[in-house]
Parts: C-alpha cells; sequence; structure tokens
C-alpha cells in the first residue's frame, strides 16, 4: 500500500473523532505486516487523562485483531495548519509493535508532511537497542 492512501485513510479516520472538549480531530491509519489497515481516532473525555489518541486507538484495533507487529503508521491532524506528530505515550506504544526503521508520516490540513521512521521518533528505545534492530 503507498503512504499517500494510508495518509487519506488516517484524514478519513479523523472525521470520526469525538473531540468536543479540543475541537482537534486526529485519525490514524496502521498497516500491518500481512497489508491490514487498522485505522483509530482520538476520542476524548472530560477527565483528559481518560483521552485515547488516535495512535494508540489504532494499535488496539490491529491488537485487539491478533496482530502484533506493523510496518507503516500515518496520522492526519485536518484541524491543525501543520503536522502533528504522535505525542510521548503514543512513541512509546508504537516502539512496541513496530520496528525501529518503520515509516511514519504526519500531515495537517496544509500540504507538508513530515516523513519519518519510529526510531526517528523514539531513539534509544532500550526495546529496540536490547533486540539488536537500531
Amino acid at each position: 500500500m503507498d503512504m499517500d492512501t494510508l495518509f487519506t485513510i488516517a484524514r478519513q479516520a479523523a472525521e470520526a473523532a469525538y473531540a468536543p472538549y479540543s475541537r482537534f480531530r486526529v485519525g490514524a491509519a496502521l498497516l500491518a505486516q500481512d497489508g491490514t489497515v487498522f485505522s483509530g481516532c482520538n476520542v476524548e473525555n472530560r477527565s483528559f487523562g481518560l483521552t485515547i489518541c488516535a495512535e494508540r486507538s489504532a494499535v488496539v484495533q490491529g491488537v485487539s485483531a491478533g496482530h502484533r507487529s506493523f510496518r507503516a503508521l500515518a496520522i492526519a491532524a485536518p484541524d491543525s495548519p501543520v503536522p502533528v506528530g504522535p505525542c510521548g505515550a503514543c512513541r512509546q506504544v508504537l516502539s512496541e509493535f513496530m520496528a525501529a526503521e518503520a515509516p511514519v508520516f504526519f500531515g495537517g490540513s496544509g500540504p507538508r508532511r513530515i516523513d519519518t521512521t519510529i526510531g526517528e521518533l523514539y531513539p534509544y528505545d532500550s526495546l529496540h537497542e536490547l533486540a539488536g534492530t537500531t
């Protein structure tokens, strides 16, 4: 699957976001090793700590379907004029299920998109270092 298609799926997922407090929708599309795509959106709660990000929502979908390894991630934040990367908690969770070289790309409402990897977003990850996959 090409990255533009994955980003389109992430943008569509953002439409389902529940963001009545921030009014900041985010969608994610996570590509499993077998080609299956799992999407997720942010789901806010008035107790902000109970909010779940789009990226973790997509991971939960994939893991619930029996997948444990993912090869690419797209994140769309259509309410932002600039690209918005995953938060620290999401980077930690993503590193559990993605190799350091796995591509991650994210964009906002504008044409600019950031293309990076899990390893660049979350350097010196002890899980990957101990496994020898840095």
